[in-house]
């Protein structure tokens, strides 16, 4: 069901951007210029205003001629010639008188007998105003303007459910192994005193959380061995960029334990097993793998693992004893690779590992779904069988003689190496003296540095001169 909301909600999100991306582009609050105002105040210039004549008042002798009964024609004055329009700025003069405010005034009265001798006539002096105000706000409240908005708020809703259905899924994987492998009655409740982490009690946790991707189990108190300690490594099923890069190139859940084995049980052995391509690459990579083993060909006439698999091995007799015929049977032979020996990644047996303990045995495994975890139950049985083994396995005196002859030449060679690291550190010392006294010299004074060099020659004719041995006379 997680699956199938979050290729929905995938879905949803490329259907918009691919929308969005397609439609018209356009910036908000940046009209055409056909939606400017197109009523334009007309400048006058501070000449025109200057010059214009006073208005005088004149007595006139003359008798005041009768009204007219007929209505007469309001006639407009002559406009005002713009003569500077173009340099003209409003703010630069602030404070003047507006000539356009008289002129509206006058104008005042004829536009009310207009409208009244012409009822089907409205004047709207905002119109222009209004009507690009409109237009703007419709494309404001388009749906189109708020697409990014909607496509960032699908995107963190999709994160969200996500990460929190990725980390429970992965919990449920980590929780199912444990149920299957660490309760009660299980493999290594069985084979281990001590499960978990804490005082063993019924109350300890038996994975310890490390990730989200991340989870261990330690169990202890068992024959041959100090402990061991089981690592999930899980995908990064909560990070939406790590699942969708998961899709392309495909990666697995893994389980790897590391069994530390005691000093005094476990014999000179070096064996590893893996697919083939994996194996050369370990054998190159693995110090231990490369000075010691060697990649082994198919004996004739004896049973031997699938030939997916590749053997490396110190010895053909420790090959042979460690990959017995109930584990080919049953994990590693032709038959039952097919189905249990897929999930097999690697393992690695070594008593001269290069890390902390030097005496491991390596087990390194596919993790199935939740659900089908009961199927690795052959591959998770290797891990106290191996340890049991090896505990008890003795090389032959031939084979012992030779496994210490090669340890010998190991250990020749790393005090060698050993010695050579603490004569490059010797060398790098007296590299760095040598160069501070080198930036001291260049420090002194001409006076100092001639003291010095006479001190200098002073002790080396001290040197060659020939040593006077003082006896005492009888």
């Amino acid at each position: 069901m997680a699956k199938l909301c979050f290729l929905f909600l995938f879905a949803l999100f490329l259907f918009l951007s691919i929308s969005y991306s397609s439609s018209d582009s356009h910036f908000e609050g940046f009209e055409a210029e056909e939606d400017d105002f197109d009523y334009q105040p007309q400048p006058h210039s501070h000449s025109s205003l200057s010059s214009q004549p006073k208005p005088t008042t004149k007595l006139s002798t003359q008798p005041i001629p009768e009204p007219n009964p007929e209505p007469q024609q309001h006639q407009q004055p002559p406009p005002i010639p713009n003569t500077f329009n173009d340099l003209w700025d409003e703010d630069e003069f602030e404070g003047l008188p507006i000539q356009q405010q008289q002129q509206q005034q006058q104008q005042q009265p004829s536009q009310s007998h207009d409208s009244s001798s012409n009822p089907n006539s409205i004047n709207h002096p905002n119109s222009a105003n209004n009507s690009s105000h409109s237009l703007h706000s419709q494309r404001l409240n388009r749906p189109s303007s708020f697409t990014v908005e909607i496509v960032c708020g699908i995107f963190l809703i999709i994160f969200a459910f996500n990460y929190f259905s990725g980390k429970k899924e992965n919990e449920n994987i980590a929780l199912s192994w444990a149920s299957q492998f660490a309760a009660k009655d299980s493999i290594f409740e069985k084979n281990f005193s001590l499960l978990g982490i804490g005082d063993g009690g019924d109350d300890s946790p038996l994975l310890l959380k490390e990730g989200q991707t991340t989870f261990k189990f330690y169990a202890s108190g068992r024959r041959c061995c100090q402990g061991l300690l089981a690592t999930l490594e899980l995908k990064s099923r909560h990070d939406l960029i790590a699942r969708i890069y998961n899709m392309i190139v495909p990666t697995r859940d893994e389980i790897s334990f590391e069994v530390y084995m005691n000093d005094d049980a476990m014999d000179h052995v070096v064996f590893a097993l893996a697919k083939k391509k994996a194996a050369k690459t370990m054998h190159k990579e693995e110090r231990d793998l490369q000075r010691f083993a060697v990649l082994l060909s198919t004996p004739n006439g004896k049973k031997w693992v699938s030939d997916d698999l590749a053997v490396i091995s110190e010895s053909k007799e420790v090959a042979a004893d460690l990959l017995t015929d109930a584990v080919i049977d049953q994990v590693f032979g032709d038959k039952a690779y097919d189905k249990v020996g897929k999930s097999l990644i690697s393992l690695h047996f070594s008593d001269q590992h290069s890390g902390m303990h030097r005496k491991v045995l390596l087990f390194k495994f596919v993790l199935p779904a939740a659900k089908n975890m009961a199927d690795m139950t052959r591959l998770v049985a290797l891990v106290p069988y191996y340890i049991d083994l090896i505990g008890r396995y003795k090389l032959s005196s031939q084979a012992r003689s030779k496994t210490e002859i090669a340890r010998q030449k190991a250990a020749q060679e790393a005090q060698r190496e050993l010695r050579n690291l603490q004569q490059e550190a010797i060398q790098r010392k007296k590299a760095e003296k040598k160069k501070m006294l080198e930036e001291a010299e260049a420090k002194l004074s001409a006076e100092a540095i001639r003291k010095k060099e006479a001190k200098e020659r002073a002790r080396q004719m001290k040197k060659s001169m020939p040593r006077m041995k003082m006896t005492r006379g009888a």
